[in-house]
């Protein structure tokens, strides 16, 4: 019987067990990202880039506008008429000393269908104009989408920097701490043996209290970091991650006159604010066309009944075809505002076409410049780090002779620690400058890849 009780009650448990770890949450799958991810997932869910591409379509129909009004116009139309025709039939009396007797007879009634349709034949290039205004309209959108896919790879690549940034850093940190806890050990050992001084041990202690506050700050840095990197790339807040990648840069050979050439035919603005300027002018083209004759050609079939039966011979019908002349005299002036319009948005184009020129040239040339004091940097910090830990090195092994004190081992710490951030700063800085080259030819490296 105890036997029994015993095993009732360890089944009870372990079933209050699998039930306990069933009710757990599930984490989430950590997510592998590399900066290809990245860009694939902001170009494909981050909403304010989709939000853009929606013009396109926005445009595109009114393309599919335009060349609607190339085709007839054909309309069918069904009418119920109710026709009151009130009279009045007198009825004389039938006995004398009687009122005469009055009935009314009050309405018709007849059914009407009609087939209209209108087709233009000559509109002075007014169908034409609006068409290609709205084609020019829809290239200019879709350049202003493309320089927004720019603009998302740029800032991506920015976010995914700034976290591989941020997470060198913390290592940096890190490395600084387990430095500073390793002399801190080296020192009390020393000091206890009479190899070191109490001031030693206590500024040892200090340094190692320093840091900590560093590393907590150098966390929360990444922590924010990586926030920031998910929000831009569209995925939960609470997706585990896990970014792969680092520091480091191919060096590209750049020529200056070159990039300036290859930017002034890829930049998206530039396309714009060209198709902007056509659109301008067929708008002058518009305004020219509404002054001159249009000819259309229009007709109507009709068929009416005073029943709703379906016989042919109930039915009446009757066509109509004619030829409409229309003759603009005078409307006001408003054409020749719209001319006047027109030709002060072509002029405004032209000049804010010679200054997108000229920016885009300076923009090309301060990145290339950018660029190569950036690789200039990454190569001198590179040698300052094998200088730093060669001097720490020494510093820990003249302290432990006694030939060094525990601020000759702190100094170089500290100056480790600042070759390494300088480093991972400069590398950042070489990959943002190179990013910014890209943005500024008009070219991404993601968008070669994808092409």
């Amino acid at each position: 019987m105890r036997d029994k009780k015993f095993w009732l009650a360890v089944l009870i448990l372990l079933g209050c067990g699998w039930l306990s770890l069933s009710a757990q949450p599930v984490e989430p799958k950590k997510m592998e990202l590399t900066l290809n991810d990245c860009l694939r997932l902001a170009l494909e869910q981050n909403p304010f880039y989709l939000s853009t591409q929606e013009k396109e379509s926005q445009a595109k129909a009114q393309v599919r506008q335009a060349v609607s009004n190339f085709f007839p116009n054909v309309s069918a139309q069904g009418t119920d008429i109710l026709d009151k025709k009130v009279f009045t039939v007198e009825i004389p009396p039938m006995m004398p000393g009687q009122s005469p007797q009055r009935v009314k007879f009050d309405f018709t009634r007849t059914y009407q269908m009609t087939l209209n349709f209108s087709f233009p034949l000559f509109t002075s290039g007014r169908l034409v104009s609006g068409y290609k205004q709205a084609d020019y309209n829809y290239q200019a959108t879709k350049a202003s989408i493309r320089q927004a896919r720019q603009e998302t790879v740029y800032n991506v690549k920015s976010a995914f920097y700034s976290y591989l940034l941020a997470r060198d850093f913390q290592i940096v940190a890190q490395e600084s701490v387990d430095l500073a806890e390793k002399h801190l050990a080296n020192a009390r050992n020393l000091y206890e043996v009479g190899m070191a001084t109490k001031f030693d041990l206590l500024r040892a202690e200090v340094q190692l209290a320093n840091l900590q506050p560093q590393l907590i700050k150098a966390k929360n840095a990444l922590n924010l970091a990586e926030l920031a990197l998910k929000n831009l790339i569209g995925i939960e807040l609470n997706q585990p991650i896990e970014v792969k990648g680092q520091l480091s840069f191919e060096e590209v050979q750049i020529n200056s006159e070159e990039a300036v050439q290859k930017a002034l035919l890829n930049r998206p603005e530039v396309h714009q604010l060209s198709y902007q300027r056509m659109m301008s002018e067929q708008m002058f083209k518009l305004a020219r066309a509404n002054e001159l004759p249009s000819l259309a050609i229009g007709g109507s079939l009709n068929y009416w009944s005073n029943s709703l039966a379906l016989k042919k011979n109930n039915w009446e019908n009757y066509y109509t075809i004619s030829l409409v002349l229309n003759i603009p005299i005078f409307k006001g002036f408003a054409n020749e505002a719209q001319a006047a319009q027109a030709k002060a948005l072509t002029r405004q184009l032209d000049y804010s076409m010679k200054g997108l020129v000229e920016a885009v040239k300076l923009e090309v040339q301060q990145a290339v410049l950018n660029y190569q004091q950036a690789k200039e940097a990454v190569a001198s910090q590179e040698k300052n780090i094998e200088q730093a830990q060669e001097a720490v090195r020494l510093a820990e092994l003249n302290f432990s002779e006694g030939l060094a004190t525990t601020l000759d081992v702190t100094t170089a710490q500290v100056a480790l620690s600042q070759a390494r951030t300088n480093y991972a700063q400069a590398l950042y800085d070489c990959l943002m400058a190179l990013a910014e080259l890209e943005r500024a030819v008009g070219e991404t490296s993601f968008e070669k890849e994808k092409n």
